[in-house]
């Protein structure tokens, strides 16, 4: 039985990650964390995500629950998150983290830190259909090498905080690996007389509202022809039941960075 703790409890992603543990063959939760200034601080987790009491009380602080479990889920703050990967770099417990909004310097700190320390599973987007869509562009561009224009756009609820989301900047490294390419082709917005579209470069526009989980479209728009890949997530489930499938495959492995490909046997 794999030993979980979930920070963030008392957040969106938190409390769904919590409800598939408990409907999870193979894993357990046995501890829950806030930041200290959290109403849901010295509360029963299961009151506070809506299950019946659990005996689990949330408390303010990784370390103060690190000893008891064998991987950490996180889907908190860049911030909050990289503090929890240095803490955690003490114990080296395994990690599941798809916080998205790191810096450059940020993620690759996370991913040494991994590489010394414990085994990570780290993607911005734990849905298996976002990771066969992944799949699918880089066969699209392998195909489409020539004469198609490349735009992503990604569409999110209005409180999600950075933008583009971390899955639409994933979908154009894929792409820009296939083409040869780095990030400063990539193109995030477009305003007045910008003149013709180049050929080399990759579009990636955001749009922000109500209570909209998760869009991202990639269309491969070619002359008298286009191609368009879309996945839409209806519910937060998709990505905690990704989650809490790479909770149980991560713990075990040597210490690294993986994937959802990884997890998911797509490599």
């Amino acid at each position: 039985m794999v030993k979980a703790i979930v920070a963030g409890a008392a957040g969106r992603m938190g409390g769904r990650i919590i409800h598939n543990i408990v409907q999870t063959e193979g894993i357990e939760l046995v501890g829950a964390f806030e930041h200290p200034q959290s109403p849901a601080v010295g509360k029963d987790v299961g009151e506070v995500v809506g299950l019946p009491k659990m005996g689990i009380v949330v408390e303010d602080s990784l370390e103060k629950v690190i000893e008891a479990g064998e991987v950490i889920i996180d889907f908190t703050f860049h911030e909050a998150s990289l503090n929890h990967a240095r803490i955690n770099s003490k114990y080296g417990k395994a990690m599941v983290i798809g916080t998205t909004g790191f810096s450059k310097e940020e993620l690759e700190e996370i991913h040494r830190l991994a590489q010394e320390s414990f085994p990570l599973v780290q993607a911005y987007n734990m849905s298996t259909g976002i990771n066969l869509l992944y799949k699918l562009v880089e066969l699209t561009a392998q195909v489409l090498s020539e004469g198609f224009d490349i735009e992503i756009v990604e569409a999110h609820h209005r409180l999600k905080k950075d933008a583009p989301s971390g899955t639409a900047i994933a979908l154009a490294n894929v792409i820009a690996k296939v083409k040869g390419w780095d990030d400063s082709r990539f193109r995030f917005c477009r305003q007045g007389l910008i003149g013709e579209r180049p050929e080399e470069e990759i579009g990636i526009q955001t749009i922000r509202g109500g209570d909209i989980v998760g869009e991202h479209t990639v269309f491969f728009a070619g002359i008298g022809e286009r191609i368009e890949l879309t996945h839409r997530a209806s519910s937060r489930d998709t990505f905690a039941r990704g989650a809490v499938r790479a909770a149980k495959w991560v713990v075990g492995q040597p210490k690294g960075v993986y994937d959802m490909h990884d997890v998911l046997g797509l490599k």
